[in-house]
């Protein structure tokens, strides 16, 4: 599909009435995971075109641009906020969060898996794992608080256990920030990448830091403190990665057009028929905004779409799925890496002095201290070992403790062995040999 090349609606009839805006709840008992999964993604990606739209209206002085980027603005928030509204009231915060956590491993893993720039892949991966074991972590949390298996909520399609240690996570945020792409210069579906995962992850950062305090016990508001820090590096990482040498109109166009990208994926992929309808109502939507950003484009910069996107036509459909096989891969190669400036290195390489290592020292200064930590001693304390969900023992033998949370993979020199990162220059997505060097 070539949403350039489809007729758009007048942009007046996509405002809705109070009781169009008010959507059916899906039942938390009976609802897809990946339903629920692609929710969340799509209400993340209306937040950021919303707040780029926002941030885009404070950056110029031109009122009838500012005007323009008002109206499509409040369409925007009309469907973020009807997208919001689909989670029911009877699904708890933590609940919701384990689906957080399920679209933050499945997403990436089907991204990474189709990237053919390694450096992006590379930054796929590396979080991936950290996603993994922040779902580990609130699953467990999940059944101290609500005596739930999140295996259940995920419809064991992703796996519950250990990933790279969430400890391991806080690094100093300069070594966060990575090289941006030239979307001239690469391929169409890795600026969709950067820019879907950007939002996702923000999105996921957003919803932690705004429940912390609205978490019952200290123990929940701790867990929720400390990955919401994370999150924070993970917006940092993708959103460095996004083309920075782009203007504001040109951006917008891409707005759009992933939002259309992502709109006709959940069309073809829900299996939801109410929610679907949803998907196609925004997918229209979404491309009269595209179409009025083309307008916008012509007319301050005189440009057109095919000067930033020559072939408008969409890659293969994003579709959310299990990734099992390939999360296990990523975690046995590389589950001893950290971020170094721009790059990714191995803990068993890195310099005593170095950024990772000294703040470590600050902020972990005890495991014992780590609430990602004392959820997993609680749980043993009180199940007797901690909550998992897995096909096959964790990958990393120093993970597979279920009597002992590991603190020391991933920030210790020398506690695990991993190879490297490996690109998918060999065969597009499929499941990647054991190592293959970048």
């Amino acid at each position: 599909m070539n949403p350039f090349k489809e007729k758009p609606i007048n942009l007046i009839n996509c405002f809705q009435n109070w009781k169009q805006l008010y959507p059916k709840p899906y039942d938390k008992f009976k609802v897809d995971p990946y339903t629920k999964a692609r929710i969340i993604l799509m209400n993340g990606t209306e937040f950021e075109a919303n707040w780029f739209s926002h941030n885009f209206a404070r950056h110029t002085t031109n009122n009838d641009l500012r005007r323009e980027l008002a109206l499509t603005r409040s369409i925007e928030k009309q469907q973020q906020i009807k997208l919001s509204l689909l989670k029911p009231a009877n699904e708890s915060i933590l609940e919701h969060t384990i689906s957080y956590e399920q679209l933050a491993v499945d997403l990436t893993a089907e991204l990474a898996k189709r990237e053919t720039d390694c450096y992006v892949k590379k930054a796929l991966d590396f979080a991936l794992l950290e996603d993994f074991d922040h779902l580990y972590r609130f699953s467990n949390l999940l059944e101290i608080e609500q005596g739930i298996k999140a295996e259940k909520l995920v419809g064991r399609y992703t796996e519950i256990m250990p990933g790279r240690p969430t400890i391991a996570h806080h690094r100093f945020n300069v070594d966060n920030v990575k090289r941006a792409i030239d979307s001239k210069k690469l391929d169409k579906q890795s600026v969709l990448n950067t820019m879907i995962i950007t939002a996702a992850e923000q999105q996921t950062m957003n919803y932690y830091m705004n429940v912390t305090n609205l978490v019952k016990g200290d123990l929940a508001r701790k867990l929720y403190q400390e990955i919401s820090q994370v999150e924070e590096e993970h917006v940092t990482q993708y959103e460095s990665l996004m083309d920075s040498g782009t203007t504001w109109l040109e951006m917008l166009l891409w707005h759009e057009y992933t939002e259309c990208y992502l709109y006709w994926s959940c069309f073809l992929t829900e299996t939801d028929s109410y929610v679907k309808s949803i998907w196609e109502e925004n997918l229209k939507m979404e491309i009269a905004h595209l179409h009025k950003a083309c307008e916008l484009l012509e007319k301050y910069e005189n440009k057109n779409w095919q000067d930033i996107i020559p072939d408008g036509e969409f890659p293969e459909p994003i579709s959310l799925h299990e990734n099992i096989e390939y999360v296990r891969n990523i975690l046995n190669n590389t589950v001893q890496f950290t971020g170094n400036f721009e790059e990714y290195i191995n803990i068993n390489q890195l310099p005593n002095d170095s950024n990772f290592f000294k703040y470590q020292n600050i902020i972990n200064p005890s495991s014992e201290i780590v609430p990602s930590h004392i959820v997993i001693n609680s749980h043993i304390k009180a199940y007797g070992q901690d909550y998992r969900f897995e096909v096959a023992p964790n990958p990393v033998e120093q993970l597979r403790n279920r009597q002992k949370d590991n603190t020391n993979v991933g920030r210790v020199p020398n506690e695990a062995y991993s190879s490297d990162f490996f690109c998918n220059t060999l065969n597009l997505n499929s499941n990647p040999p054991p190592f293959y060097d970048c």
